[in-house]
């Protein structure tokens, strides 16, 4: 169907600030899906075997749009991360004192006073 192909190409273009409304027009398309496949077993037009394909088709539909929904929420977490890595590496970095000899000696510029 054409709401698969639609679906995949906009995920392939999301951005961090669009992932909710991307994943909020996913879920409804779910709805729409879930939907279809609750009207799709009170239809007499259609034979059991017909029923059936259509059912799978449906199902697998609606899991390759839970699947798109997972990957962009673990894209969503793992920039989230890396945020927060490299905001802890430069808190670190300026945090940590630079040694510089005198009060803070370096490998190569030590000083040992025994008395």
């Amino acid at each position: 169907m054409s709401t698969i192909s639609s679906v995949s190409s906009s995920t392939t273009s999301a951005s961090s600030s669009g992932n909710t409304s991307q994943i909020a027009s996913l879920n409804k398309q779910i709805q729409s899906l879930t939907k279809e496949l609750k009207d799709l077993s009170s239809d007499d037009t259609l034979t059991d075997e017909q029923k059936s394909e259509q059912e799978q088709l449906l199902e697998s539909q609606i899991q390759m749009i839970e699947a798109q929904i997972a990957q962009i929420e673990q894209q969503a977490a793992e920039k989230a991360q890396q945020q927060q890595e490299q905001q802890q590496k430069q808190e670190t970095a300026s945090t940590t004192a630079k040694a510089d000899g005198i009060n803070r000696p370096t490998d190569t510029n030590k000083i040992n006073v025994y008395v």
